[in-house]
């Protein structure tokens, strides 16, 4: 299985997870020029950019320590960007990461979101 492959695995996750917590997904891989969100959603009021980090080993440590404050001022800026063109969204907004751990088999052997990352 090839990364483009893998993370659109991870993605089909990530999605399933957020819309049995409650999640509205809006958008999967919006793009802009500062960068791309890998799940726009809304929670209850609150407008929620995700971020997928999917590992195959902990080689390069957990998937939720690759998402590093440059990342997290990428999605802020795109998130910016989302904004201006799509109307009617929450005032509120958050970042959230799902996390997803998948063994060489193609297994999940973990999935988890973690809320508000920005903070």
């Amino acid at each position: 299985m090839n990364k483009k492959s893998r993370g659109l695995k991870g993605e089909s996750i990530a999605v399933s997870l957020v819309e049995k917590e409650g999640y509205k997904v809006l958008e999967r891989n919006f793009h802009s020029r500062f960068g791309e969100i890998d799940i726009v959603a809304i929670d209850g009021d609150t407008l929620v950019f995700i971020e997928v980090k999917t590992r195959w080993s902990r080689q390069f440590g957990t998937p939720e320590e690759a998402v590093t404050p440059h990342k997290i001022r990428l999605i802020i800026k795109a998130g910016q960007y989302f904004r201006i063109v799509h109307k009617n969204l929450p005032e509120a907004e958050r970042i959230d990461v799902v996390a997803i751990e998948i063994d060489q088999e193609g297994k999940t052997i973990r999935k988890d979101l973690i809320k508000n990352v920005s903070q």
